[in-house]
């Protein structure tokens, strides 16, 4: 079958030159020969896990999605693994080591590809030195890396459809808005109904549906020849269900569905006649954008949205602000910044020195998460309050002593935890008021706990504020835990107090990764030979500080520490999932001095701007957002 569109056939070369960097044109034009066309309809299986692969495939245009079995091989849902767009190449694995194939492969929408068969590809491998070597090159390649990596570039969405889903939203200026701040990444189309009819230059055929094979045809190619030749393509979809909405519901990689945030959460009928009855594997992913005023201080009620609808994710956008059509054009293209904050006790309040340097260098903060006192600072930055109102905050909230308020029957823990309740309380409701939810922050938000009943990390992205981060701060031993759905949680340090992993893995259009850790750089020297006696220790606490002869941890600061023991044994790890790494030094500050906030704040901004200034205009370019001279 040939090439659809001319645009599709220079596509398909730009597509085969970046997979075979280096090739010589007489060695491409013989690989080009030996290609077929496929068309695949959304829905429709490509491969199926287990059976034999006899061909490999080239992504021209259009969305396939990867599934695989559970692990034991039983009968069950299936595991999404990765998302294929234009571009990227699927099977060519089996090719070279007969392996049945690892996985599942179904498009998402209508797509179209090349097939390189494997006896075509062995006769190539006999016949052309050049085409032998390129193929055999990229494909052990592939293999040193792992067969299914996928990068975020790689996985952004080319088609996305706007559609309302609530009365009143105005698609148009929705639109340009988005395509503004989108056009800074790629080219960028906004197609509607009005567009296809004036393109093929027949009015009505937009909304042309189910036997017109002929209109459909027409429509199908009209539309990849525009995705040809654009990175983004917008589609906008009618206010009701009519033909043009459900084609544009088919037609794409996401779907953001436009809510006012005001109105009722109600299923509208777009929603109810253009989404419930799709494929469920081959279903593009939903995304429920939030449309607030201008002045709105913080979201309200985003939880009975979210319990109507089943999508992938949710942004909060007040489409008026140009910071917020910003953050979502970057979470769409893939290129949304995420800051990932480390437990560590009071240590914490450098988190905001090092967000004041961020800030001053121009750094956007997209999505945010944090484990124990990050948690609570990533909080503070998730609110997209001022600085100056964020620093307020803390520095009152902190003013007590979280961790003063000891327990006379410490049956459960050491600490009552009241306090911190307290501050978390005061903290919270003074910066985005009550009820808050976790889902209310303007900023994708995550924090990490400890599920003490199932031995498990648990990413807690829904619920009460204030539980979550009291959940991700309480210490085992030293604070109560805290009862979440018939489950005890504690402090997330004791599995990942410093959740890079989470933020490269879950948080949806993060592109690049800044991490805040708080490990230490050299362990203590310990000047004793055995433990003294508790009666000794307490004498040698009751004579001035210069004069004690124990330099031992506190009880709290004990458990604190061997709570995070595991985590801090990642810390490499860790720090090699970040583009931009901070480990402010912090060995002079105790876990539970609280009472040094101004003077940590103070240490971690100086150590922000040290690690900024010492970097150079490449590596400012590769992080992104950072200015260059």
């Amino acid at each position: 079958m040939p090439p659809f569109t001319a645009t599709q056939n220079q596509l398909l070369t730009e597509h085969l030159r970046s997979f075979l960097p280096g090739i010589e044109p007489e060695a491409l034009e013989l690989l080009r020969a030996q290609l077929e066309w496929v068309e695949v309809p959304g829905g429709s299986t490509l491969m199926a896990q287990g059976e034999p692969g006899e061909s490999m495939y080239l992504t021209v245009s259009g969305r396939l999605r990867a599934y695989v079995r559970s692990d034991d091989g039983s009968i069950g849902p299936q595991r999404r693994v990765a998302d294929m767009g234009r571009g990227q190449v699927i099977g060519e694995i089996s090719l070279f080591t007969d392996a049945p194939r690892a996985a599942t492969v179904v498009a998402v929408r209508d797509s179209v590809l090349v097939r390189l068969t494997k006896d075509v590809f062995k006769t190539l491998l006999a016949s052309s030195a050049q085409v032998s070597i390129a193929l055999t090159r990229q494909i052990i390649q592939r293999l040193q890396s792992g067969a299914a990596t996928h990068t975020a570039a790689q996985e952004r969405p080319v088609a996305m459809g706007l559609l309302p889903v609530s009365s009143g939203v105005d698609l148009q200026a929705f639109g340009q808005r988005l395509a503004r701040h989108l056009g800074t990444v790629g080219r960028v189309r906004v197609v509607d109904s009005t567009t296809v009819d004036a393109e093929l230059q027949e009015p009505g055929i937009a909304q042309r549906e189910g036997a017109d094979a002929t209109a459909n045809r027409r429509i199908a190619m009209l539309l990849d020849d525009i995705e040809a030749r654009n990175d983004f393509v917008l589609l906008l979809a009618d206010p009701e269900p009519t033909p043009w909405t459900r084609r544009v519901s088919r037609h794409c990689d996401e779907l953001l569905l436009l809510a006012d945030a005001q109105a009722e959460p109600a299923i509208h009928p777009i929603e109810e006649n253009c989404l419930l009855r799709r494929a469920p594997l081959a279903e593009a992913a939903e995304i429920l954008v939030l449309l607030h005023p201008e002045g709105t201080q913080c979201p309200r009620g985003t939880q009975q949205w979210l319990d109507r609808r089943p999508v992938a994710d949710h942004v909060h956008v007040r489409p008026t602000l140009d910071r917020d059509m910003a953050r979502l054009a970057r979470i769409q293209s893939r290129t949304a910044v995420g800051l990932v904050l480390a437990g560590g006790g009071a240590r914490g309040f450098a988190h905001l020195g090092i967000y004041r340097a961020l800030q001053e260098e121009g750094v956007e903060i997209d999505c945010v998460g944090g484990t124990s006192i990050g948690s609570v600072m990533a909080a503070y930055v998730a609110s997209d309050r001022p600085l100056a109102t964020v620093m307020a905050n803390a520095r009152e909230a902190f003013r007590t002593n979280p961790t003063g308020d000891f327990n006379l029957l410490p049956l459960m823990s050491l600490i009552k935890g009241r306090r911190l309740r307290h501050i978390l309380h005061d903290a919270v409701g003074r910066l985005v008021g009550f009820p808050a939810q976790v889902e209310d922050l303007w900023k994708n938000y995550y924090c990490v706990a400890t599920n003490y009943s199932r031995a498990s990390e648990q990413v807690v992205r829904r619920g009460s504020l204030v539980k979550s981060l009291l959940a991700s701060i309480s210490i085992p031993g030293a604070l109560p835990p805290v009862v979440h759905e018939g489950d005890l949680l504690c402090d997330g340090g004791t599995f990942n107090n410093f959740p890079v992993d989470v933020m490269r893995s879950s948080m949806r259009g993060v592109g690049t990764v800044i991490g805040v850790d708080l490990n230490f750089r050299k362990p203590r020297r310990i000047e004793l030979d055995d433990i003294p006696s508790s009666w000794a220790l307490l004498r040698d606490k009751l004579r001035p500080r210069a004069q004690r002869r124990y330099k031992l941890p506190s009880l709290a600061s004990y458990l604190m520490q061997v709570t995070i023991l595991y985590s801090m044994s990642r810390q490499r790890q860790s720090q090699q999932l970040t583009d931009l790494y901070f480990n402010p030094p912090m060995d002079r500050v105790g876990m539970l001095q609280w009472n040094r906030f101004e003077q940590i704040v103070q240490q971690g901004y100086a150590h922000g701007i040290q690690v900024l200034d010492a970097l150079d205009d490449t590596q400012r370019r590769r992080i992104g957002g950072l200015r260059t001279s």
